[in-house]
Parts: structure tokens; sequence; C-alpha cells
């Protein structure tokens, strides 16, 4: 296995979803942002705090050793504070820092355990796998939630639809 290859991988997904989660900032305005669903959701602003939040303590603090700072508690418990822009600028810089960080990595490094959230169980490379997955899956939220409050048809896709891929089949 290829730390590279890896890395490429999961730097391809930060690149697709922040390419996404930049569209659906477009479509909402600043207060939208933090407006939770329901009470058991999180608004849009806390997904992105959350995001910076988790990409940071894994990979800067998991992989490339700096402090863990994060306070999980604010991430969901803000209601505001800082626009769209500061929000996505924020999450741009962590995510550029991350990769900068991943594409650095020794290949002998990719099996070595490093300590997250005070588990010294995570190798280097579920870290990678968890953080690209984490980022996608919250990704899929906040893009749910623009098309609930704008009900429309993000496009993130071209070609056939499910429908005419039936009515050709």
């Amino acid at each position: 296995m290829n730390v590279q290859l890896i890395a490429a991988e999961c730097i391809q997904y930060f690149e697709e979803n922040l390419s996404k989660i930049r569209a659906c900032l477009d479509l909402v305005d600043e207060t939208e942002i933090w407006i939770k669903p329901s009470g058991n959701s999180n608004a849009v602003g806390n997904q992105l705090l959350h995001l910076v939040g988790n990409i940071r303590q894994y990979v800067l603090s998991g992989l490339a050793g700096w402090s863990d700072l994060r306070d999980r508690s604010y991430e969901f418990d803000a209601k505001g504070g800082m626009s769209k822009a500061q929000l996505l600028d924020a999450l741009i810089e962590t995510v550029a820092e991350a990769v900068a960080e991943m594409k650095s990595l020794n290949p002998d490094e990719l099996y070595c355990k490093r300590a997250v959230q005070g588990k010294n169980d995570w190798t280097v490379t579920g870290i990678m796998i968890h953080v690209t997955q984490h980022f996608s899956y919250h990704t899929g939220q906040i893009v749910f939630w623009t098309k609930m409050l704008r009900d429309v048809d993000m496009a993130f896709y071209t070609g056939p639809t499910l429908n005419d891929r039936v009515k050709t089949d």
C-alpha cells in the first residue's frame, strides 16, 4: 500500500466536498447557516465548525503532532458569531494544512499507531480514511439541508439520471 496514493484519494474527496460546501453556502444566507433543522440536528455553521475541529484533531494533532486544542462542545453549541465567509475560510485553511501534512507522510508510517482523543490505537491509514469519510458524511448533511431550504437540485453529477437509465434498460 502506498501512502501517497491514499493521500491523493483523500485529497480528491476533500476537494470535491469543499466544492459542494461552497455551492451550498452560495445558496443560503447568513442567518440560515445557524438554523437547526430540528432539536436533534445541527446547523450548517455547526457542521462547518465540527469539520474544522475533527480535521484539526485527527490530522493536524494525530498525524502532525500539533497541540490538540479542540473544543468539541463549542462546535455544536455555537449559535452564531461567524459569517459564512469566515466559516468557509477556516475550513479551507484547515483542509489545506491537512493536505500538506498528508502529502508529507513517509510511506513507512502507514501502519504506525497514533493517538487521537487519548487513544493510541489509530493507524496513519485509519486516520486518513476516517477524516475523509467523516468529511463526506457531514458534507452530505449540509447538501441535504440546503436542498430542503431551497428545494433545488444541486446538479453535482452530470450524465443520465436513474430514471433515464431505467427507461433505456
